[in-house]
């Protein structure tokens, strides 16, 4: 089971760059060649990760590369208005590469993300989980095209070997839950009952 996580959301291959994916509010210069209306140095991927384009309508962007999305545009545009559409994506500003850490832990805050970032990473940089903490109720929270998704992870069995360390990727949330929590970090658990693993979200249960 513990490898589950990384089925259900795929990593990044070792050793890529973070910031070689398109993230929620980045803002990306998109030309057309010979469409002046189309091209822009605007165009901002929304929160949920999606950009919308004249013509090509919305597109998700968030976790693909720039020379996707440029796959994705072409792909739309040559099926309804364009005949072999000439089409460049460029990043011109990038989000902060950051994480959160929220709940029961010494000191919460949003840190920078690297490569090499992790769960007792994130733990670390928070100085680790209170005294009062569940330490296995330890939630990720991510977005991926545009659904928000959790996974629980007990840190126990991580720091013993037993499960292992799952990355921590730029954007995400991790919540370190308490012994008396009760509402609606209940139900969040209640949607993710199985360790390591991430599932789909209700909306409702997030809001």
């Amino acid at each position: 089971m513990g490898s589950a996580a990384y089925t259900a959301i795929e990593d990044k291959p070792e050793g890529a760059a973070i910031n070689e994916v398109i993230q929620p509010n980045d803002r990306l210069a998109i030309r057309v060649l010979g469409e002046p209306e189309l091209t822009s140095d605007n165009f901002y991927v929304d929160a949920n990760g999606y950009i919308q384009v004249p013509l090509a309508g919305e597109i998700d962007a968030a976790g693909h590369t720039p020379r996707q999305l440029r796959e994705a545009i072409i792909a739309r545009l040559a099926a309804r208005y364009i005949r072999n559409p000439d089409v460049s994506v460029i990043v011109i500003e990038r989000t902060r590469n950051t994480f959160s850490v929220e709940g029961d832990v010494r000191e919460p805050g949003v840190f920078e993300v690297g490569p090499d970032t992790t769960l007792l990473t994130a733990m670390a940089r928070a100085k680790s989980p209170t005294n009062v903490a569940k330490l296995d109720e330890i939630m990720i929270f991510r977005t991926v095209n545009g659904q928000r998704m959790g996974a629980r992870f007990d840190i126990r069995q991580i720091r013993a070997g037993n499960a292992p360390d799952p990355r921590v990727l730029a954007g995400d949330m991790v919540v370190v839950g308490h012994s008396n929590s009760k509402g609606v970090f209940r139900d969040i658990l209640q949607a993710a009952p199985l360790l390591n693993v991430f599932v789909l979200l209700n909306n409702n249960v997030l809001n």
